[in-house]
């Protein structure tokens, strides 16, 4: 085994575009991978103070959306680019814009799946803990009424290596259910 120093190496790190609105009402969009659950129905961001931090703050709602195969391109562009200096990067990432049906947030079309969020706390380090009250999924991402992972083709970032991961969706083994061929 080879040790390395300490670093943020986490596996997956899924890509999230955080969505919220600037002041002027305009929407807003930020590739942010240190997202996670942090309890049931809770998730936690780990972001420094952006334009995006602030916009949340003061509406106290944001979208969560997953990049997909289709989307890294733009997704990519989001996290690359600062609203600050390129006031129009939604309309110049091809995002279309839409109201969240239960958040003062945007939906970006072209992302098949998204969680709208309410904040519940942002600490002085901008942890950012959101409740997650809607889940909006494109039909096209579905089978059987539920979310198909080779449907989605969501990608996850690779710290060390700096690269787009595809998550393939390759089913390697049922839950709570391959552990249980232990107890003999």
């Amino acid at each position: 085994m080879k040790e390395f120093k300490k670093n943020t190496w986490f596996y997956p790190l899924a890509v999230a575009i955080i969505g919220t609105y600037n002041e002027d009402g305009s929407a807003n969009a930020m590739n942010a991978a240190w997202v996670s659950i942090y309890d049931y129905n809770t998730v936690i961001l780990n972001l420094a103070k952006h334009r995006t931090t602030l916009n949340l703050i003061r509406d106290k709602a944001l979208t969560i959306s997953f990049a997909t195969k289709k989307t890294i391109a733009q997704s990519d562009y989001v996290g690359i680019v600062s609203g600050d200096n390129v006031p129009d990067k939604v309309k110049k990432a091809g995002l279309t814009e839409v109201k969240a049906p239960n958040v003062n947030a945007p939906l970006f079309k072209e992302y098949p799946l998204t969680l709208e969020c309410t904040v519940r706390s942002v600490d002085d380090d901008y942890h950012v803990i959101a409740d997650i009250v809607a889940i909006q999924a494109d039909e096209s991402i579905l089978t059987d009424g539920k979310i198909d992972p080779k449907k989605l083709e969501a990608v996850s970032f690779d710290p060390v290596n700096h690269k787009y991961l595809l998550l393939s969706g390759e089913v390697v083994a049922d839950a709570f259910k391959i552990g249980q061929t232990l107890n003999k």
